[in-house]
């Protein structure tokens, strides 16, 4: 175990808070989408560091469906730019279903790329050349997003195939309107293949932080896409991508997200984080009934709602090291030896969930695995929320259950008073005024057998 499981321990909660949810219904129109496993119930987060938490089934494979379509319509906002997309999908919310005719009266346009009527098109926009096929960029494009090479599921494909007839209507009547831009056929079965390209809640969590993380995948540093790209999509996600649900969406969770009807469910936070939920059961307007249940607690918990809590600007890890290597450190042998079991982390600024989850997991990573000491240095620190208080101090009780004495660097008093911290961290936490008399004591503490 590890401090910064103090986000994992969060996820699971939740999960075990919904996993007996038994409300909505799979999408029974896919046949090879009724045969998922009704139990299945995933959630994964990853930050702009690119650490990865999950709880439950967030390994279990499904196709995207509609997740495909912010990521696609990035793809063809970064091959045409948005003047060129916009000329032949529009950005308005429809207030409608994701299956709705939903064109513009005098130009036939569909209402946004979220909708199916728009992604048919978006897709349809993409280039397709004989060395470089449509679906090959897409299929690429989506890997970027994901950090891995993905693949089709072709049971699912040809499940879709099969059974697509409204989306292939639709696909007649935007061209007879003249604003689909190649062959109804060719469009519409280039976005059955991408809708049946298959992932999982950890994939997904990555795609949503790479647009959250202005383009750039966390996990790997590939540049995706630009940053007025991301920006762009993660706006009409955050009108349109909940469909005829978008506004009481963002009303109530407040997070850019787009829905799937196999179950899968994105929200990102700009700067902050992906989020993914994975749930086949999906209520009315085909989404996850436990994934959006589960992301809106998981906002409410966090403090994630993009308008009351943007994100802070700045670093805020300052500084993860062993005491060694620090000016201060005697020349000694043994005491540098001693030194070389103390981690100290120093951070700065105000501190909210993005940036507590970054303390953590450089307390994670300031010391030799799961021994010795660790100092959390405070003094720069100008504040901290509840959120971040919660997860400071779940984090500092799991090193104390894991065997590592922990102390800090605390004179303003950030991680509350001394009796509030015994009770959440179970552990009288030493405290010291300036960070070298915390590591000497840390290191005297040692001093017995090394």
């Amino acid at each position: 175990m590890s401090a910064s499981e103090a986000v994992t321990d969060a996820l699971r909660d939740l999960h075990a808070r919904f996993a007996g949810v038994r409300e909505g219904e799979r999408a029974d129109y896919i046949p090879e989408l009724a045969r998922s496993d009704a139990d299945d119930f995933g959630l994964a987060l990853v930050s702009m560091d690119g650490h990865r938490y999950s709880a439950g089934a967030a390994g279990t494979p499904f196709t995207l469906q509609s997740v495909s379509k912010p990521f696609v319509y990035a793809l063809a906002l970064s091959s045409l730019g948005l003047d060129e997309v916009g000329r032949w999908v529009g950005a308005e919310p429809s207030g409608e279903a994701f299956n709705a005719i939903s064109l513009e009266p005098r130009t036939g346009r569909p209402a946004n790329a979220m909708v199916n009527a728009g992604a048919i098109v978006t897709t349809a926009l993409v280039p397709d050349r004989p060395d470089a096929p449509a679906f090959t960029r897409v299929l690429t494009a989506l890997s970027r997003f994901a950090g891995r090479k993905l693949d089709v599921d072709e049971e699912v494909y040809g499940s879709e195939a099969a059974t697509g007839d409204r989306n292939r209507a639709l696909a007649y009547l935007i061209r007879s309107t003249g604003t689909l831009p190649v062959d109804p056929v060719a469009a519409v079965d280039t976005y059955f293949r991408q809708c049946a390209v298959r992932v999982t809640a950890v994939d997904l969590a990555v795609m949503a932080a790479t647009l959250a993380h202005g383009g750039v995948n966390p996990v790997t540093g590939e540049a995706v896409v630009s940053a007025d790209v991301a920006a762009q999509v993660l706006a009409v996600m955050a009108t349109c991508g909940m469909y005829n649900s978008s506004g009481d969406w963002l009303l109530r969770v407040g997070l850019p997200a787009k829905s799937g009807v196999s179950g899968g469910l994105i929200a990102a936070g700009p700067a902050r984080f992906g989020l993914a939920a994975y749930s086949p059961l999906l209520d009315a307007a085909g989404t996850s009934v436990r994934g959006r249940a589960a992301l809106g607690a998981l906002s409410e918990r966090l403090g994630l709602h993009l308008m009351r809590n943007p994100a802070l600007p700045g670093s805020t890890v300052t500084l993860a090291t062993t005491a060694d290597v620090l000016p201060s450190a005697p020349s000694g042998r043994r005491e540098r030896a001693l030194r070389e079991r103390v981690g100290v982390v120093a951070a700065q600024g105000a501190l909210d969930f993005t940036a507590a989850e970054r303390v953590l997991f450089a307390l994670d990573e300031s010391g030799p695995g799961q021994v010795g000491s660790v100092v959390l240095d405070l003094r720069e620190v100008t504040g901290a929320d509840s959120v971040a208080l919660a997860l400071l101090h779940a984090g500092l009780a799991r090193l104390a259950r894991d065997g590592r004495r922990a102390a800090v660097v605390d004179p303003g008093n950030r991680l509350g008073p001394p009796d509030l911290v015994r009770e959440r961290t179970g552990q009288d936490l030493p405290r010291y005024g300036s960070r070298e008399e915390a590591v000497e004591r840390c290191a005297q503490a040692m001093a017995g057998p090394v």
